[in-house]
C-alpha cells in the first residue's frame, strides 16, 4: 500500500501574505485546489497510481446503462456492440493527446484548448461547450437518481429532480479536496453491487447469454447495418468530453522522470483514455441488462437503470432487499458523479465569465447556474429524448476534441507550426486563433446540419464521423495556411527563468505576485508591463484596464 498522500489528504500550501484587497475570494477560491491556473509541483506530493485511482473513480455514473440500453433496444445487440467499440477507438484515440498534455504540463483542458489553436478568447466558446456537457450529464444522473427515488420511496419525479439537484451543493463547496475523499470511500460498494448481478445471472443462467446475442432491436433486422453502427456510434461519443474531466485529475500528476516513467504513463493512460475501456463495458452491461428486463419484465422499463438493476437483484437475494439496495446503488452513482459534474461545470463557466468580463464572481455563483440548466432539463423529462439530445451534442463534443487533440499531435509535434511548449496566459495570446476555431466552426456546423437531415437522410448517420474528419482535416491545413502566426502575440514572457526545467517539466521555481502577494512558480506569471514585478495568470485575467498586461511583441 501506497505511504504517498492521497488528493484528499494534500494539504494546501500557505499562503506568503495576506492579498491585496479585492482579491481575497478568487485568491482564496483558486488555491484551494488550483481552479483556473496551473497546478504547482509544491502541491502535487502524490503518486502516479494515487491520482490515476482517484480520477477513475469519477465515471461512477449510471448513464452508460442507459446509453447502451437504448442503442441496443433501438438496433440489437450486434449493431450496438459495434457502435460501442467504435465510440471507444475514437474516444481512446483523441483522449490519449489530450491526457498526455494535461498531465505533463499540469493544466486542465481549457488551459490546453487556448493555446492548441483556439486563442485567450476563442476558448471561451469550447468552454461553453464543456459546461453543456456537465449540466446534461448531471441533469441524466439525477434523472436516473429520481426514478430510484420513485421506486424506492415513492417521491413523484418533480421532486425527486430537485432532491438530486439540491443535495449536491453541500458536497461541493469545498472543491475537489472534498470530492477525492467521496471517490475513495464509495468506491468499493459501488464496484460491488454494480458487478455481483451481472456475474450472479451469467453464471445461473448461461441462456441470457444467449438472448443477449441474438437481439435484434426494434429497428432492425439481427443483421449489421453500417447506418446503426454510426447512430449508436454517435450517441456514444457524447461521452468524449469525458477526458475533461479526467484531465481535472490528470493535472495533479507528479513529473515524469526516469524513476517513475513507467508507473507516470500506466496511469496517464488508464485514467486519461483509458477511463473509456470501463466505460463501454458498462454500455455494454446496459444492452445485457435491458434485454435481461425485457424477457423478464417488459421493454418499457428496460432503459432504466434502476429497473435494470432492480431485474437482476430480484434473481439473487430476498425480495425485500432488492428495491433498496437497487436504490442505494442509484444514490451512490448519482452522487459521485454529480459532484464532479457540478463542479466541473461551476469551473468552465467561471473561467469563461471571468475572461470576458475580467472580474471573479466566485465559483458558487455558477455551481448554482450549472444545477439550475440541470434541473429545468430534468424537469423537461430529457431522459424520454435521451438519445437525440446526446446524438446533437456529440457534434459539437466531437468537433472540439479532435481538433485540440490534433493540433497537439499534428501542429504541434509533426509540423511544428504550433508552439510546443504550453501557453495560456493573457497578453501571451492572440485573442483568436483561426486555426482552432475555424476548423471546430466548420466541423461542429457541417456536422449538425447532417444531423438534422440538411444534407440529406442518407448522410444523417454519417455526421458523428463527418464532424471528426472535418476537424482532424482541417486543423493543420489552417495552420499551414496561416503559418502558425496566431498562436502566440509575445514569445517573450519577460522572465529570464526558462517555463521548463532539464527534464521538459514544469519549472518550480517560485515568484511572488505583486498584484495579490502570492507565491506561484514559474509557468503561472508573467513579467508586468507597468511595474519591475511579476503577476500571476488569475491576476492577468482580472486586470480590467491592462495595466499589466504584456504588449504584443517578440
Amino acid at each position: 500500500m501506497s505511504t504517498e498522500p492521497r488528493l484528499a489528504e494534500v494539504a494546501e500550501p500557505e499562503p506568503a501574505q495576506q492579498a491585496a484587497p479585492g482579491t481575497d475570494q478568487a485568491v482564496k477560491e483558486t488555491l484551494e485546489d488550483y481552479t483556473l491556473r496551473f497546478a504547482p509541483h509544491s502541491y502535487r506530493r502524490w503518486t502516479p497510481m494515487v491520482v490515476a485511482t482517484t480520477a477513475l473513480g469519477g465515471i461512477a455514473y449510471m448513464a452508460d446503462f442507459s446509453i447502451g440500453a437504448g442503442i441496443g433496444l433501438a438496433h440489437g445487440t450486434g449493431n450496438a456492440l459495434l457502435a460501442i467499440a467504435v465510440a471507444a477507438v475514437v474516444i481512446f484515440v483523441t483522449g490519449f493527446p489530450l491526457a498526455y498534455y494535461g498531465a505533463r504540463y499540469n493544466i486542465d483542458l481549457d488551459l490546453i484548448t487556448r493555446g492548441s489553436g483556439f486563442g485567450y478568447f476563442g476558448s471561451v466558446l469550447t468552454s461553453v461547450i464543456f459546461a453543456s456537457f456537465t449540466f446534461i450529464f448531471f441533469a441524466l444522473e439525477g434523472s436516473i437518481m429520481a426514478q430510484g427515488l420513485k421506486l424506492g420511496l415513492g417521491l413523484p419525479l418533480w421532486l425527486g429532480y430537485l432532491v438530486s439537484t439540491l443535495m449536491v451543493i453541500p458536497l461541493v463547496i469545498y472543491g475537489m479536496t472534498a470530492l477525492s475523499k467521496l471517490q475513495v470511500w464509495t468506491t468499493p460498494i459501488w464496484l460491488l453491487l454494480m458487478v455481483g448481478p451481472l456475474v450472479y445471472l451469467v453464471a445461473t443462467d448461461p441462456g441470457t447469454v444467449d438472448r443477449f446475442l441474438a437481439y435484434t432491436g426494434t429497428d432492425g433486422d439481427g443483421g449489421i447495418n453500417t447506418a446503426s453502427v454510426l447512430l449508436g456510434a454517435g450517441v456514444c461519443l457524447s461521452l468524449i468530453a469525458q477526458i475533461g474531466e479526467q484531465i481535472d485529475y490528470l493535472r495533479f500528476m507528479p513529473p515524469k522522470t526516469e524513476a517513475n516513467k513507467r508507473s507516470w504513463w500506466t496511469a496517464v493512460v488508464m485514467a486519461g483514455p483509458g477511463w473509456v475501456v470501463l466505460g463501454a463495458l458498462k454500455q455494454a452491461i446496459g444492452v445485457f441488462l435491458a434485454v435481461y428486463i425485457i424477457a423478464e419484465v417488459g421493454a418499457s422499463a428496460a432503459p432504466e437503470p434502476i429497473q435494470q438493476f432492480k431485474g437482476a437483484f430480484d434473481a439473487m437475494m430476498p425480495s425485500w432487499l432488492v428495491v433498496p439496495l437497487a436504490v442505494l446503488l442509484v444514490v451512490i452513482s448519482q452522487i459521485k458523479i454529480n459532484v464532479t459534474n457540478a463542479y466541473s461545470g461551476s469551473l468552465a463557466w467561471t473561467n469563461s465569465f471571468t475572461r470576458v468580463t475580467r472580474r471573479y464572481p466566485g465559483r458558487m455563483v455558477f455551481v448554482l447556474v450549472n444545477l439550475g440548466f440541470a434541473l429545468a432539463l430534468m424537469e423537461a423529462d430529457m431522459f424520454s429524448f435521451l438519445n437525440s439530445i446526446l446524438g446533437f451534442y456529440s457534434n459539437c463534443a466531437i468537433a472540439w476534441v479532435v481538433t485540440v487533440a490534433t493540433d497537439i499531435g499534428i501542429n504541434k509535434y509533426v509540423l511544428k507550426l504550433s508552439p510546443h511548449a504550453p501557453e495560456f496566459r493573457r497578453g501571451m495570446l492572440y485573442a483568436v486563433n483561426p486555426v482552432g476555431v475555424f476548423a471546430f466552426v466548420a466541423a461542429s456546423g457541417l456536422s449538425i446540419a447532417m444531423y438534422f437531415h440538411a444534407l440529406g437522410d442518407t448522410l444523417q448517420p454519417y455526421s458523428p464521423v463527418a464532424a471528426a474528419v472535418i476537424a482532424f482535416a482541417l486543423t493543420p491545413l489552417m495552420a499551414v495556411v496561416t503559418k502558425g502566426r496566431y498562436y502566440l502575440r509575445r514569445a517573450d514572457d519577460g522572465i529570464a527563468e526558462p517555463l521548463l526545467d532539464e527534464d521538459g517539466n514544469p519549472s518550480a521555481v517560485t515568484y511572488e505576485c505583486h498584484v495579490c502577494r502570492q507565491q506561484f512558480e514559474r509557468p503561472d506569471v508573467a513579467a508586468c508591463r507597468t511595474h519591475d514585478a511579476v503577476v500571476c495568470s488569475l491576476c492577468l485575467s482580472t486586470d480590467k484596464v491592462g495595466d499589466h498586461v504584456l504588449p504584443a511583441g517578440v
